[in-house]
Parts: C-alpha cells; structure tokens; sequence
C-alpha cells in the first residue's frame, strides 16, 4: 500500500483568506474524490496558536511548522503578512527546507514574496497580483514578471499564480497534473469552476 500524501497550506497573520481558502477547498474536493487515505490536507502555522486573517477571521492551524520535517506538497497564500514573515529568518528557514523537500510548491498572489526572497525566482518567470510585481522586481531583480498569464511554472518543483483568485486555477492544474485529468474536472464540477487550469 503506497503511503499518504500529505499536502500543506501555510497560513500566516493577515492572509489573504481566498488566498488559501480556494487552494484548500479545491484540494479537499481531490482528497475526498481519491479517498481521504491517498491525500491528507492540513494547514500549518509558525506556532500553536490562531491567526488571523487580513479581513479579521480567527483560523487556528491543523499543526506547527515545528515538528515537521517534509511535505509532500507545500501551499503558499500570499497577503500583507508575507512582507513579516519574509523577515522572520527562522521561519523562512523551514518554509526553504519544505519547499526544497516538497514535490511541488505554489504559490498565491504575494505568497510569491517567499520564493523570492530565498533567491528561487533568479532568471525565472513568476506571477504574482499585480499590485506586486514592482516590489518582487525590486527583491529580484532578474526574475521574469509574467502579468499576462494567470499562473507559470517557475521552476522544475516551483509555480506561482497572480492575484488571489488565481490560485483556484493553479490548484485545478495542479491536479491534473498530480492525481489526473480526470479528477481535477470532477473537482472544477463540484466546485461549479470554469476549467482555467487547460
């Protein structure tokens, strides 16, 4: 018997709630189409404690990012608290160490801010929402904006979706591209959700 997957939504002090929201509710819909056996979806914080949302809602984590060691698949939602959690070391050290272990990690809207602040949008093509693709040039400088796409692939594990609501259709192709075509249309007509992802 093949092992979980586990699948985690960092989650963060003024988080764009649809952000990670839309993520979590398309990848739920997968792990209960393939069976809650093959995929567990947790969300993750730095500490045990609740956050709160950019808009105010108090949302208390599946787990810390303390004990974990790997993931198999790593979710970044983006919001006005990605430019503090950029600058807290610690915990840029453990999102690096995830992303690096993952097999993929996306990224939402100025989730993006992560990537690039740990040097993985070098020379690469990024979106992110588009009131942020000035601040991600300054951080760096060689990255490639692509603010005509609604999502790219930055690198091999690494993709980055525009503004919010973007991550809905990064999240479909994304499991197209991991658990099959065939679930992500079940997912986007369960979701009610035009097929962006193709």
């Amino acid at each position: 018997m093949e092992k979980m997957q586990r699948l985690g939504i960092f989650i963060f002090d003024n988080v764009e709630l649809l952000d990670f929201a839309g993520p979590l509710e398309v990848f739920s819909v997968v792990g209960e189409i393939i069976g809650k056996s093959e995929l567990e979806v947790i969300t993750v914080s730095e500490k045990e404690i609740p956050i709160k949302t950019i808009h105010g809602l108090s949302v208390s984590a599946d787990l810390s990012l303390d004990p974990l060691e790997s993931l198999d698949y790593l979710v970044i939602p983006g919001g006005d608290g990605s430019k503090q959690v950029i600058q807290n070391e610690g915990l840029m050290n453990s999102l690096e160490n995830l992303i690096l272990k993952s097999e993929w990690t996306m990224t939402v809207c100025s989730g993006a801010r992560i990537p690039a602040k740990l040097g993985l949008l070098a020379d690469k093509p990024f979106c992110t929402h588009a009131s942020v693709y000035e601040d991600l040039k300054t951080m760096e400088p060689t990255g490639i904006p692509r603010p005509d796409q609604r999502f790219v692939q930055s690198d091999k594990k690494l993709f980055t979706a525009a503004g919010i609501s973007a991550g809905i259709d990064l999240a479909l192709y994304l499991t197209a591209r991991t658990f099959g075509k065939s679930v992500a249309e079940k997912t986007a007509e369960y979701m009610e959700y035009p097929m962006n992802y193709q």
